[in-house]
């Protein structure tokens, strides 16, 4: 039987030696084993960040979290045979949470999940000791690091048509510790393939961070027109 400890080692191993366009905002590349990750209120930065975390085929569980989707949470790299979804965990969210810190590697949890401060304590202990990650959608109290994030624009609607295919954004990372100088980078999030990627490069689809002229700015609205 393997102790807390552990666990710890072996699962920073195993995150050290997963590589993602995530990597440069974290500490040490990757998602120390028993922190807290906030990811700013955006969906896919969580579901990036907790495919990062369950590499390998690791156990993962969702607490309050009812926007999430099997399919997007498959095509973001989480496998769902190992996946356990708890809808909404009432008045009892803390022990919800404890159980599944103690077991489960990941635990994603809602931005609209209460926790008391003195709860919050207890689950940095717990995460400590069994060496759990915890990524909240929103922000944590006391979240190793946090992370926010800027809509840059979509690709892939021109001139009033066409289909979504990639969403650029600014990621910024901050935090405690080793996560206290802020790191920022310009992400596609998702990217035409459904999975985080780095702008400066071309994807599978053949979107280069150079066409602009496809890419619907934040806060800017295309005219569109019907089609068919």
């Amino acid at each position: 039987m393997w102790t807390g400890q552990q666990v710890v080692e072996a699962r920073g191993a195993e995150a050290g030696a997963v590589a993602s366009p995530l990597s440069g905002l974290l500490p040490g590349g990757g998602i120390r084993p028993g922190t807290a990750v906030g990811a700013g209120g955006d969906l896919p930065l969580l579901l990036a960040l907790a495919a990062l975390a369950a590499a390998e085929s690791v156990a993962w569980a969702a607490v309050g979290v009812p926007e999430l989707g099997g399919l997007a949470a498959a095509q973001a790299g989480l496998d769902l045979a190992t996946g356990l979804v708890v809808s909404d965990p009432g008045p009892r969210a803390a022990q919800v949470l404890a159980v599944l810190l103690e077991s489960v590697p990941v635990v994603l949890v809602g931005a609209s999940v209460r926790v008391p401060e003195r709860a919050v304590r207890r689950l940095r202990a717990v995460m400590r000791r069994s060496g759990a990650v915890l990524l909240a959608a929103g922000r944590w109290p006391g979240a190793d690091v946090q992370l926010r994030v800027a809509p840059v624009g979509w690709t892939g609607v021109g001139r009033g048509h066409g289909l979504l295919r990639g969403r650029r954004v600014t990621v910024t990372a901050g935090g405690r510790g080793a996560a206290a100088a802020p790191r920022s980078a310009e992400l596609w999030l998702p990217g035409p393939d459904g999975l985080v990627g780095v702008t400066d490069v071309t994807d599978t689809a053949g979107v280069t961070e150079q066409g602009a002229a496809e890419t619907v700015r934040g806060g800017a609205r295309a005219d569109l027109r019907v089609v068919g």
